[in-house]
């Protein structure tokens, strides 16, 4: 199951996945098997109820976010509730897998209390904190914040007894610049497409970088092959986060 699945790199993953033979399940606004608004409570049930009928599933894949507006909503409460949501029809399989999607914007200084209070499941409190301070995630704004909040979920969602002890996997692939039309912003304004470069480069691979690139990695992710990583934030980003990190958790 494929959230995003119309566009960007969530119809990359979805076309890669149908290639390799994979029954895919996809879900977004329009355009796909299943349709249904992730910034709303409403919506996130209306998907998790038309998944049920298709039975168990062997991943999911949390891919749908972006946006100019439901910064929160979509990106961080929408992916929570969709991964949450579905883990019981994992749990059902022999290899079950979960990727979300975040992004190098979650590197940037975030408002820690807009983020704990998405670790608290408090949606209302962590848009009107955002609202109120909608600097707060500098330079990425909401969308840093909402995907920042999402990779310390997931670090603790995934070596607990639901996730890890019921064999799933659960991990996090954080792409930098990628060619898809939610990043058109950026890439379509001269001016913004060398700052946004200038601040993050991507040495290897280029930029922006191309979304069948990334999904590639979420598949890998996704697949039985996939024996040993959970818990982890890998970022698929040119080597953009080594560069603005560098050996910083080693130290």
């Amino acid at each position: 199951m494929v959230t995003g699945s119309a566009s960007g790199i969530g119809a990359a993953t979805t076309a890669l996945l149908r290639e390799r033979g994979a029954e895919v399940i996809g879900c977004d606004l329009a355009d796909a098997e299943i349709r249904a608004d992730l910034s709303t409570p409403d919506g996130r049930l209306s998907l998790i109820e038309q998944v049920r009928e298709h039975g168990p599933i062997d991943a999911v894949l949390a891919v749908a976010g972006g946006g100019k507006t439901g910064l929160l909503e979509t990106n961080y409460f929408g992916a929570v509730a969709t991964l949450e949501g579905l883990r019981p029809l994992l749990a059902q399989r022999t290899a079950p897998r979960a990727v979300a999607v975040s992004s190098t914007s979650a590197l940037a200084p975030a408002n820690e209390q807009v983020v704990q209070a998405c670790l608290d499941g408090d949606e209302a409190a962590a848009v009107h904190l955002l609202g109120q301070d909608p600097s707060g995630g500098g330079v990425a704004g909401g969308y840093g914040v909402a995907k920042r909040a999402l990779n310390r979920w997931v670090r603790r969602a995934a070596p607990t007894a639901e996730w890890a002890g019921a064999g799933i996997a659960l991990n996090v692939v954080a792409p930098g610049v990628v060619d898809t039309p939610a990043a058109a912003y950026i890439l379509t304004d001269p001016e913004v497409r060398k700052a946004v470069e200038t601040a993050a480069p991507q040495p290897f691979g280029g930029f922006p970088g191309r979304p069948e690139w990334i999904a590639e990695t979420i598949c890998w992710l996704a697949s039985a092959d996939n024996r040993f990583v959970t818990g982890q934030i890998l970022f698929a980003d040119g080597g953009s986060e080594a560069a603005a990190v560098g050996d910083l958790h080693w130290q």
